[in-house]
């Protein structure tokens, strides 16, 4: 939980149970096309209520992360909750998030598929690093350093990529770009009602 080791964590959340599900944005929305704007009012509730309410979307969207601008708020923040290849499971948020330059020596890639809530249906392989490091904050404002390997490390990096205005999609080439899209196109109403009905679930 926000990077430390604890004794155990409920199957939901906290965070799902107080949230409420938001609309998750879609390729070609502006708001996923710009950097968002840094986190300047800690220890609110508003803030608070945001995360709860993006722990709670991600969930009903059976995603690994979700950022800010996914439920379309312009502003330097995201979550996760995913369980690695090991079977570790990681839980927590971050605000004003930086990614740790991996010097050329220690720079190893790993190439796996990988999707996105704001893109439903299509997964495509994608290179990423496979150790992530980011440093920012928590909602209250103090310092947080996260370390990711594998699937978590590919998570850390896809998140933060949003935040500053980048999708996967932007790493494939062209003909791959195309064919993700015609996938998205052909699979999104079926993703829409797995998330109805897990919201449904949820009572949300």
């Amino acid at each position: 939980m926000q990077g430390k080791p604890v004794e155990s964590y409920p199957r939901l959340a906290p965070e799902v149970e107080r949230g409420a599900v938001r609309r998750i944005t879609m390729v070609g929305e502006e708001i996923l096309r710009r950097r968002c704007r840094e986190v300047t009012a800690f220890g609110t509730v508003e803030l608070a209520r945001l995360i709860d309410d993006m722990f709670a979307t991600n969930q009903v969207a059976e995603g690994a992360g979700l950022a800010a601008n996914q439920v379309d708020v312009d502003m330097q923040l995201f979550v996760w909750d995913i369980t690695d290849e090991w079977g570790v499971r990681h839980v927590g948020h971050i605000a004003n998030p930086v990614l740790e330059e991996v010097s050329a020596d220690h720079r190893r890639l790993m190439e796996e598929p990988e999707g996105c809530l704001s893109v439903p249906g299509p997964y495509r392989v994608v290179p990423r690093l496979d150790r992530a490091v980011v440093r920012g904050h928590d909602k209250d404002g103090n310092p947080l350093v996260i370390e990711g390997r594998g699937y978590f490390a590919r998570c850390l990096q896809h998140e933060t990529d949003h935040l500053h205005g980048r999708l996967y999609l932007d790493r494939l080439a062209q003909r791959e770009l195309k064919a993700a899209l015609r996938e998205m196109q052909d699979s999104r109403d079926k993703v829409f009602a797995r998330r109805a009905a897990a919201a449904k679930r949820l009572g949300k």
